[in-house]
């Protein structure tokens, strides 16, 4: 299967091939000084024209058996009652896929059980028809594991996203892909100024601002305000994670926004860092009609659902598009439309898809991993391959291996 991305990589060594092959073929008389001169410079150039021939030959000989040679793909997720998002993109990839993609599930206790992690993803290296290997779940301690399929297997790609040092995921994982969290404190408050926020209100209490990616989002958050003319508000609630749990951080909110609305105005922005300040924060933007260009965790099934009550069955749960559609005319009855977006699904579905669509394209295509390690063609791929496209960046100089994304946003 050739596609415009392959052909975009390939464009290059095709052309030095053509150049080769049109420069060989030139008639020998043109610059030979005698007969037999022209008669060797002929037989060179046939035989130039040949050996270029025949590579091209073998090239595409070597992509055909590569799509046809029987291989597998391993996936590793935590269990549904750990980890939905998760569990559920690697099962229906297993459902598109049934000859292809092996689905294994790490012990719920994964935090305490390193072992059992290892030996879970290390087994799947046992199949000497696995070809990639496949990593999702936020942990640490998980490096050993690829150390062990390299030095056993080294022809297994491997693909992994979890929260283990950069430097360890770039010298001993194939390709490492994460959601980049800092880059939204950039990328929100862009949005929201765009969707008309004169302010910018940020919610959240002492446990979270101790945590060093959190901080450096709000600093990146108050400086992108800063930049674009509107004003950035800092408010701490009540800390859910001392004391009385989350009850008193929501009766903040619900007390304390309509006073925020009534300060600045409807053209604000409210953005909390904890999943439950989105019950009150969607409950009161839909009656205050204030913007919400993105929640902590952008995904439509993040507070939505139970805010505007949608009646979701088990086979709608993987179909955003018709959720997604269901908010949608849910804001326009409300009066809201343009003023609530996000991303049209979770990164944490949208990225066990993306690695298991890429592996199977790679091994389609016969390409390794520096064929695919560049921003021009994960975000190419993302738009040709994904149902909602990616921008992809590099996770840090030196990080060549290592790729951090953000979804499209959709608008309700």
């Amino acid at each position: 299967m050739r596609k415009k991305i392959i052909s975009t990589i390939l464009a290059a060594s095709m052309a030095a091939s053509m150049l080769t092959a049109c420069q060989s073929s030139k008639p020998a008389t043109e610059t030979a000084a005698t007969e037999t001169a022209a008669t060797t410079a002929t037989e060179a150039a046939r035989e130039t024209e040949a050996k270029t021939e025949a590579a091209g030959t073998t090239t595409a000989a070597e992509t055909e058996a590569a799509g046809e040679e029987t291989y597998k793909i391993g996936i590793v997720t935590p269990t549904l009652t750990v980890s939905e998002d998760e569990f559920r993109a690697a099962a229906e990839m297993v459902q598109k896929y049934p000859d292809l993609v092996v689905h294994k599930t790490l012990p719920e206790n994964f935090a305490t059980d390193k072992e059992g992690c290892i030996s879970v993803v290390t087994s799947l290296a046992d199949d000497p028809e696995m070809k990639y290997i496949i990593f999702d779940n936020g942990m640490e301690g998980i490096i050993p594991a690829f150390q062990t399929i390299r030095e056993k297997r080294p022809d297994i790609v491997t693909m992994v996203s979890c929260n283990d040092d950069p430097k360890l995921l770039n010298e001993y994982v194939d390709i490492a892909i994460s959601t980049d969290w800092n880059r939204r404190g950039e990328t929100i408050p862009t949005k929201a100024h765009n969707m008309g926020a004169k302010t910018f209100i940020h919610y959240s209490f002492p446990t979270h601002m101790a945590s060093e990616s959190k901080s450096v989002r709000r600093d990146i958050m108050k400086a992108t305000c800063e930049k674009l003319g509107m004003e950035f508000v800092e408010i701490t609630t009540p800390d859910p994670q001392t004391g009385n749990g989350p009850a008193a951080m929501l009766q903040f909110l619900q007390e304390d926004i309509p006073r925020q609305i009534e300060k600045y105005g409807p053209d604000t922005n409210i953005f909390g860092t904890n999943c439950p300040m989105y019950d009150v924060i969607l409950d009161e933007a839909f009656d205050k009609k204030f913007i919400v260009a993105e929640q902590c965790c952008p995904t439509p099934t993040q507070a939505y659902p139970t805010v505007l009550n949608l009646e979701i069955t088990e086979d709608d749960l993987g179909d955003y598009d018709k959720i997604n559609s269901m908010i949608t005319e849910k804001a326009a009855e409300a009066g809201m439309t343009g003023r609530l977006s996000g991303w049209a699904l979770p990164s944490s579905v949208y990225i066990p898809k993306f690695k298991i669509e890429l592996a199977k394209y790679m091994h389609e295509n016969n390409l390794k991993p520096e064929d695919v390690l560049s921003k021009e063609f994960l975000d190419n791929f993302s738009k040709e391959y994904m149902p909602t496209a990616a921008d992809f960046a590099i996770a840090g100089e030196g990080l060549d291996h290592y790729y951090m994304l953000i979804l499209e946003d959709v608008y309700y």
